[in-house]
């Protein structure tokens, strides 16, 4: 069994220690889970076990040939290169292999006469042999497709982050490796994606530790869950479900730990004050003892649940409308006569494909991206507070509590009490031993985290959110949606986070492309399955043909009526159609099942374009003999 043993894992990032001797075992067949509030330490540890970073102390120890695939949250990949350059550019050794072989093949042919080409030529080729690396092309071309990456010869500089992000998870699959490290791997797939990964990783014969905010996803693909918490790692068994309800008794445990030494810390206070008229071995022994609880008394840290209320000023019945809006971007079709009435407490999402304009109408809505024709009108009593996906510029030499103290030193929450900068810290999962820390030694998503409370503490009374689950952390989310539960606004949110989209959002805008927007009332998930159900009876059901044109008198005269043998046909056809889809359908459910077999893929591949043409020869017949049919 391939294993991965780390000992004493220890490393301190400025006042705060992130690893505190961390002690585990990853075994072949784990599935974990790896969740923290921002800046606890997940990427860190991804890169001390990837062997990127140096600057902890402890051993991880490995079997000679183990093997780390990792996929960060910005891949590096040669922008000058195209898709599959790119893949094949890694220096994993597969990818070594491939481009050795590839060298000797290519001297080979120019000097086929030269017995050290030749047997470099040779000496390659069995090395395709023995690791099998001669599907790789196709297997990687099968993955990009799932990751709706089509044009292979594209430049990488010609692409968006998103679709980086997908090539390279494209390399770190093809790789195989004993275990495979994921950075934030659903960030900007689309459901289809997501689905096809949870089925490929579900199967995958190796190891698998994963960073993620997606809890649906962690819920279908862990069978661990590891937090990171002021430098100690729990490990719960079971997926997040099962973790949510562990970590609840766990918190009640610590917290009725500390209420007992809390106790005995005042019991012991009240016999030090009281002193001792004699202090023998015995009496010095109990005042080392109160030292050592008056000590740990409050020190214990611990992630509990929390909640945020603030107040925000009253929000008239018209919030937002859009009449008519129409936008044009480049060639791309985003808005197209919409029009919405947008009114005070809605809460709506918006989702659909990527590149379709959903952050562009919520800057439309900002009014920060003007409309090529058509009104937005935004109502008087707005005040409005839009958390980008780029955030404005933070001043790095500022201490947290300085930066949000600009907005004010209090804030009133919803029952009308005050509430300090130094409470809000806290209550958004920054510790009160952090709160005079430089913004500069923050973690990217602990800035994004003070920024998104800056913008609560001005008090909106609605709120514009786009994709804020890509950089926020589970912990964070669980606040910002308890937060939206009680927030007496309107909140309208962009995201692709199926959990989120869930808890926040009772109205959908679903955007399909070139200016098509749906509309739904109810959440999300429901949406997706009535979706998906649709879809599969569209393609079971086959269409009405139009009805034939009469001929005219003077036409030659055509088949009116079906032959005795194409009758029984007619009345068979859809019974077989039927067949072929449900055989079609068994295909597809094997190939999302065997993601990591690319043998078996290949043939079932083969049977699905073979039953996709008889699909397409039995719908032609139908057409066909539906003309005559009475």
């Amino acid at each position: 069994m391939q294993t991965l043993r780390a000992e004493n894992l220890h490393r301190t990032y400025g006042e705060k220690t992130l690893f505190d001797n961390l002690n585990f075992i990853i075994n072949e067949h784990d599935r974990i889970g790896l969740i923290g509030v921002n800046g606890s330490g997940k990427t860190s540890l991804l890169n001390t076990l990837a062997g990127i970073s140096t600057e902890q102390s402890g051993e991880i120890n490995t079997p000679k040939d183990y093997t780390i695939g990792y996929l960060t949250q910005k891949p590096e990949l040669d922008e000058n290169l195209t898709v599959m350059d790119a893949v094949f550019s890694g220096d994993q050794k597969v990818f070594v292999t491939i481009r050795r072989y590839e060298a000797a093949l290519a001297t080979y042919g120019e000097h086929p006469e030269d017995p050290k080409a030749q047997q470099r030529y040779l000496d390659a080729e069995a090395q395709m042999n023995e690791e099998d690396a001669w599907t790789a092309e196709s297997d990687v071309k099968t993955i990009l497709t799932q990751l709706k990456i089509t044009d292979l010869s594209q430049s990488i500089k010609t692409m968006s982050g998103g679709q980086i992000k997908r090539v390279g998870l494209a390399q770190v699959l093809i790789q195989s490796p004993d275990l495979l490290l994921l950075d934030e791997p659903t960030n900007h797939l689309d459901f289809d994606s997501i689905a096809w990964l949870q089925q490929y990783l579900s199967s995958y014969k190796g190891a698998l530790l994963v960073v993620t905010h997606d809890r649906y996803f962690l819920d279908q693909i862990a069978n661990q869950i590891w937090e990171l918490d002021f430098g100690k790692l729990y490990q719960y068994p079971g997926n997040y479900q099962a973790y949510v309800q562990e970590k609840a008794e766990r918190v009640t445990q610590e917290a009725e730990a500390d209420q007992k030494q809390q106790q005995l810390y005042k019991k012991e206070l009240a016999w030090m004050k009281a002193g001792a008229k004699a202090r023998s071995t015995k009496q010095q022994a109990r005042i080392n003892r109160f030292n050592d609880i008056a000590s740990n008394v409050g020190t214990r840290q611990v992630q509990s649940n929390v909640s945020i209320s603030l107040g925000q000023q009253r929000l008239g019945k018209k919030v937002i409308e859009l009449k008519d809006a129409s936008l044009k971007l480049g060639d791309h079709v985003i808005l197209d006569h919409f029009s919405d009435l947008i009114q005070g407490n809605e809460r709506i999402g918006i989702s659909g494909e990527n590149g379709a304009g959903k952050s562009s109408l919520l800057n439309v809505i900002a009014q920060r991206l003007p409309l090529d024709s058509g009104i937005v009108t935004i109502g008087e009593t707005v005040k409005m507070a839009y958390y980008t996906q780029q955030i404005e510029p933070i001043p790095e030499d500022k201490r947290m509590i300085s930066y949000l103290s600009e907005v004010g030193q209090n804030v009133t929450n919803n029952q009308g009490d005050s509430v300090s900068v130094a409470e809000l810290l806290e209550q958004f999962l920054f510790p009160r031993f952090m709160h005079g820390t430089l913004i500069r030694k923050l973690s990217g998503g602990e800035k994004r985290r003070l920024y998104l409370l800056k913008l609560l503490m001005e008090q909106p009374n609605v709120l514009l959110l786009d994709e804020p689950t890509n950089d926020l952390d589970i912990g964070t989310l669980t606040v910002l949606e308890d937060y939206i539960s009680q927030f007496a606004g309107t909140v309208i949110t962009v995201s692709h986070d199926r959990y989120f989209l869930d808890k926040v959002a009772d109205r959908l805008l679903i955007f399909t492309g070139d200016g098509n927007i749906e509309r739904y009332s109810g959440q999300f998930s429901t949406y997706l399955d009535m979706a998906q159900q649709q879809s599969h009876a569209a393609k079971a059901k086959p269409k009405a043909p139009e009805k034939p044109t009469q001929p005219a008198d003077d036409a030659p005269k055509k088949k009116v009526k079906l032959t005795y043998a194409e009758q029984k046909e007619w009345e068979g056809i859809e019974g077989v159609i039927d067949d072929l889809e449900s055989q079609k359908s068994q295909v597809q459910t094997e190939m999302n099942a065997n993601g990591d077999n690319y043998d078996k893929l290949a043939d079932l591949q083969a049977k699905l374009d073979d039953l996709d043409h008889q699909l397409d020869d039995k719908m032609a017949r139908w057409e066909y003999l539906s003309e005559y049919a009475e």
